[in-house]
This record gives structure tokens, C-alpha cells and sequence, in this order.
């Protein structure tokens, strides 16, 4: 007798192939069996209309800080992820001398908008060294599997202190340095190590990241660590501003080593075709045997504005400013005022004003064609229809009033698409999808607080890539599931999860299709120090089991906290799957 069957479902196991009807079998946290008519067991689940998958592999959040204090991993366990990495963009809490924990929060807070007063709260420093962090996360319980990288910024900090955060170069004795603590972490579990070369990291004061500048000699002495213990991956945000250089650096890193070099690829306004060549040179490493990879986002990444969100197009009028201190209620009952509503819509800055701000509060302030409304559910492929421009256009009034009166509604945000989204539509994405030299990644769990909440990607690429898509063509599901479950888990090397086979775990969705729907984004405050951050309900979740544990039943925490630390333990094996 199994210890849970699940009967009678639609199986969609991981691995690319069609799905296929029949039972789940699970014995002691494994899959026993999988398909066809299976003998009975001491709980059996009726999935009969329901679909049955791996759970998630969420390869790229920032679950850093958020581990210590949330045994849930929320909101991404609530989309069905069972395994989530973090220690992704080069930031991270481990190595810390104590002296420097200020500057790593607020290198956190810069990069990804997760306040200090949250990580100051929330956050023990019980850890100075990164196996001791590795330790401090392993003795949590939690509800879902947690792995982590180790992120440039601390270790250029842990040794290289203020040199560090004012960008000088590395001596060879600093790199010599950061190269063993990299080793010590990779043999502590770390799953690779992670970078930023991008100038939209900055510190709250506005400077940029210590790792941004570094170089070559740099990038690649850390790199070596890789190669001494033979695991991990390397991965960089960048803005690839010299390519050539960006591209030398990670193909000698890539020969050098052998392990897995990955970079964050997204398509930019600026540069429409940027993704294209850099795909393109991918490609030309991988035909000579390199293991390099683009890491791509399965929509785009969109700043949502509103109501006691980060920004909004108001943000930069005086006589809106002086509300934003109010509770959100007391903010949204003064703005309602018609009398505020018309100080703020008459309260224009000037151009000389705008230009002052930085770029992307530029935009912000005035690009209204770039902004749209979201609706529940969120559509996150609006047509030019649905932008806040047209919208005026159409009713003959100023796109601030349309924008103004959008957000006073309870509950809504204005979309903003930063990247991904040059064309109007997915169509770059969906060529990323197809592309076998990317990884989907980048839902970014955890992070961007108060301005994005892509931690529901995961069930937004069933929806509507597979389900939903009106603007263009759709994908298998059985291909969406596995660019989610066994791809990402090979990458990293998480060989025992992401198939439906026996003898892995039983990490498994129980998934109602056609009910399966993503909500519309909602500020809480429930981190420490009564923070604010954005999270994404969904329906259709009907179970998530973890290791052979059920951790949800439809949508409400079981009380099971089976989830550990995962750490990469293949040292001397590579990565045969990546490469």
C-alpha cells in the first residue's frame, strides 16, 4: 500500500513529453510510481479534471532577508514554487563583518527595494562567515526548499571595506581573498555566485554598486573558484554597455573554468535589438562546447504605480509629496478631495524640473503612452488601447486626470512595462521561450517591495502562454512546465526534483487548469516593522506537496513546514545537464 495516491489526473511530468492520464504514486517523500492504474493507498486524492505537475524550481529571487522571518516563502509558495534559490544580482547578507551590515541592507534596499528598516528588523546577524549563514538558514523551518548563491557585494565589502563601496579596483591580494571566501562558500553548498555590472543598482544615495566597475581581472580571479571546487554557476546582470569586453570575459570564463557562466538577457527600449546579438554570440559559444546561457523573464518586468507604491506620475509634484507620509487610507481620502485633486493636476513641473530627475523618474513623469491600465486579472500584454494616452485621447481628457482618477480606485495600479515589452506585445519573449540557450528565470520573489510583484510568474506562463494569450501564438503546457521544473533544476544541478519519475522527490501541483487564474496585485503590510510590499494571490491551486508533504490545500497553509536548505553537494561532478 502507497502512502498517497493521486488518482486519475492529467500528468504533465517535467520532462517536454505530451500529457498523459493515470495516478501519482508517493512512498516516504518519493514518487513510487507515475501513470496507469496504481494499487491503493493510505490517502488517496481524487484529481480527476486535474492537472499534475512537478513544483516549481524558481531559480532567480531575493528571498535573502525574507528567509529568516517567513516560513512560507510567500508569495511563491502560493504559486505552486517548492524550490527557491536567492543570492541572485551580486547582493546578499554573508560574508559580514559587523561593522558592515549597515551598508549591506542598504545595498539591498538599493538594488531591490526591500527597506532597511524591514531587513534591520527582521534579520539576527547571528553569521559572519557565508557556511555560517548556510547554517543559520538550515536550522529555520520552513514550508518550501530554499538554496542560495553568494553575491559579490558582501565579499568585495568583507574584504575590501570602504575601497569597496567607493568602486577602487581590486589588488591581487583582494581578489586572492575573495576567491577563497567563494571557495569556502561553494564548499558550504552555495550553488554559484552572482554579480551586478548594471547602472540601474545603485545605492539609496544614488551611487552605484561596488561591483559595477570591476574588472576583468577581477571577475575572473573570483571565477576561478568554480573551477577548484568543480560546482556552481556564474551569473552577472549588465548592462552590456562594451559588449565585446562583457562577451571576452565570459567566454574565458566559461573556458577557464568549465562551470556555467549565465547573464540576465531582456530587450530595451534604448537598444531594441541588443537581445538579438547577444543571443547571437550565445549561440556561437555554446557550438564551441561553452556552457553559457541567457537568463530570461517569461514577461515583462513592469513598475506598477499607485497609491503608496514607490512611484507614481505625482510622486514628483510638491503638493502631492507632502501627502505621501499619511496612511494609505487617509492618503486616498485627501486625494478624493476635489480641491487637492485640482492643486495636484494644476501642479505641473517644468521640463527644466523633469530633466533634473533621473531617467527613469523622467519617464515616470511624463511618458503616458508607456503607462496602462491593469484590470483583474492583470493584463500584462496590453494593447496601445489600454494605455493611459489613448485612454484620454478617447474620452477628451489629460492623460494626468485619466492617470489621477485610474489610481484612486481601490486596489488599482498603472502598468508600466521597463523591459520586454519594445514591440508592444510578446513576441520577443516568446522567441526567448523557444530559444534552447535560455533559462527561464527572473521573477524576482521578494524583491521591488513596493513597485513589482513578479513572484506569480511561475503560474502566469500556464495562463497565458498555454491558456490566455489573445496577441499572439501560444505554447504547449507540457513545454511551459518543463522550463520551469527539470530545466531549471538541471541547471543548478537539483537532480533529485523537477521530473515526475520515480525515485525523485515528491515535490507535485495539483492543478485546477481551467480555474488557474493569477489576481490582481495588493499592497500588505505584513513584514517586520509593519513594512509594505506588494504580493499576488492566485486561485487554482488545489495541492502543493513538498517532499511527499502537503503544504497547501487549495490556497490555505496545511501547518507542514517540511522544507530545508538545499545545498549543492556535487562538488568534482559538474554540471552534465548544463553542459
Amino acid at each position: 500500500m502507497h502512502d498517497i495516491v493521486i488518482r486519475s489526473g492529467t500528468i504533465v511530468d517535467g520532462t517536454g513529453k505530451a500529457p498523459l492520464s493515470g495516478d501519482v504514486a508517493i512512498d516516504g517523500g518519493r514518487i513510487a510510481a507515475v501513470g496507469g492504474k496504481q494499487g491503493p493507498g493510505k490517502r488517496e486524492i481524487d484529481a480527476t479534471g486535474l492537472m499534475i505537475t512537478p513544483g516549481w524550481v524558481d531559480v532567480h529571487t531575493h528571498y535573502d532577508g525574507q528567509a529568516m522571518w517567513d516560513p512560507l516563502i510567500a508569495p511563491s509558495s502560493w504559486h505552486g514554487v517548492t524550490t527557491a534559490l536567492f543570492g541572485n544580482c551580486g547582493v546578499g547578507f554573508a560574508p559580514v563583518k559587523k561593522e558592515h551590515r549597515g551598508a549591506l541592507m542598504d545595498l539591498m534596499e538599493g538594488v531591490e527595494e526591500i527597506p532597511n528598516p524591514v531587513l534591520a528588523a527582521g534579520l539576527n546577524w547571528e553569521w559572519e562567515s557565508f557556511p555560517q549563514f548556510m547554517d543559520e538558514l538550515d536550522r529555520r523551518p520552513r514550508a518550501i526548499d530554499i538554496g542560495a548563491q553568494i553575491a559579490h557585494l558582501p565579499v568585495r565589502v568583507n574584504v575590501m571595506g570602504d575601497r569597496a563601496i567607493r568602486r577602487e579596483p581590486a589588488t591581487p591580494d583582494d581578489i586572492a581573498k575573495m576567491r577563497d571566501i567563494t571557495v569556502e562558500a561553494l564548499r558550504s553548498g552555495a550553488f554559484g555566485f552572482t554579480t551586478s555590472r548594471t547602472d540601474s543598482h545603485k545605492t539609496p544615495d544614488g551611487e552605484h554598486v561596488p561591483s559595477r566597475d570591476a574588472d576583468d581581472y577581477e571577475l575572473l580571479g573570483i571565477g576561478q573558484a568554480l573551477g577548484i571546487t568543480g560546482t556552481g554557476a556564474f551569473g552577472m546582470n549588465s548592462d552590456f554597455d562594451d559588449e565585446e569586453f562583457e562577451l571576452r570575459w565570459i567566454r574565458k570564463q566559461a573556458q577557464s573554468t568549465g562551470r556555467p557562466v549565465w547573464y540576465l538577457l531582456t530587450d530595451r527600449y534604448a537598444d531594441p535589438q541588443r537581445w538579438r546579438r547577444l543571443i547571437k554570440a550565445t549561440h556561437e559559444m555554446r557550438a564551441q562546447g561553452l556552457p553559457v546561457t541567457a537568463q530570461m523573464a517569461g514577461r515583462p518586468i513592469g513598475v506598477m504605480m499607485g497609491i503608496g507604491t514607490a512611484l507614481n506620475p505625482f510622486t514628483v509634484r510638491p503638493s502631492y509629496k507632502k501627502l505621501e507620509s499619511l496612511p494609505l487610507e487617509e492618503q486616498r481620502r485627501r486625494l478624493r478631495d476635489p480641491q487637492v485633486r485640482r492643486e495636484i493636476l494644476a501642479d505641473v513641473p517644468s521640463d527644466a524640473e523633469i530633466e533634473k530627475l533621473a531617467q527613469f523618474r523622467q519617464v515616470v513623469a511624463k511618458k503616458f503612452d508607456k503607462f496602462f491600465v491593469m484590470g483583474n486579472p492583470p493584463d500584462y500584454e496590453p494593447g496601445p488601447e489600454k494605455s493611459v494616452a489613448a485612454i484620454a485621447a478617447r474620452e477628451g481628457r489629460t492623460p494626468e486626470e485619466v492617470a489621477y482618477d485610474y489610481i484612486l480606485e481601490d486596489g488599482q495600479y498603472l502598468y508600466f512595462p521597463v523591459v520586454n515589452y519594445t514591440t508592444g506585445d510578446h513576441e520577443p519573449i516568446y522567441e526567448m521561450l523557444n530559444d534552447p540557450a535560455c533559462l527561464l528565470g527572473l521573477s524576482d520573489g521578494g524583491a521591488h517591495c513596493t513597485s513589482i510583484v513578479d513572484s506569480g510568474v511561475p503560474t502566469y506562463m500556464l495562463t497565458h502562454w498555454s491558456r490566455d494569450r489573445e496577441r499572439g501564438r501560444k505554447l504547449p503546457v507540457e513545454m511551459l512546465v518543463k522550463r520551469q521544473t527539470s530545466e531549471t533544476a538541471d541547471f543548478f544541478g537539483l537532480s533529485d526534483r523537477g521530473r515526475l519519475t520515480p525515485g525523485l522527490r515528491a515535490d507535485i501541483n495539483i492543478i485546477d487548469y481551467d480555474r488557474l487564474q493569477v489576481q490582481k496585485p495588493e499592497l500588505v503590510h505584513d513584514m517586520p516593522a509593519n513594512g509594505r510590499r506588494f504580493v499576488q494571490k492566485v486561485d487554482g491551486y488545489e495541492a502543493t506537496f513538498v517532499a511527499g508533504t502537503q503544504i497547501y490545500e487549495r490556497g490555505v497553509h496545511t501547518g507542514a513546514l517540511p522544507g530545508k536548505l538545499v545545498r549543492d553537494g556535487r562538488l568534482g561532478e559538474g554540471l552534465r545537464a548544463a553542459e
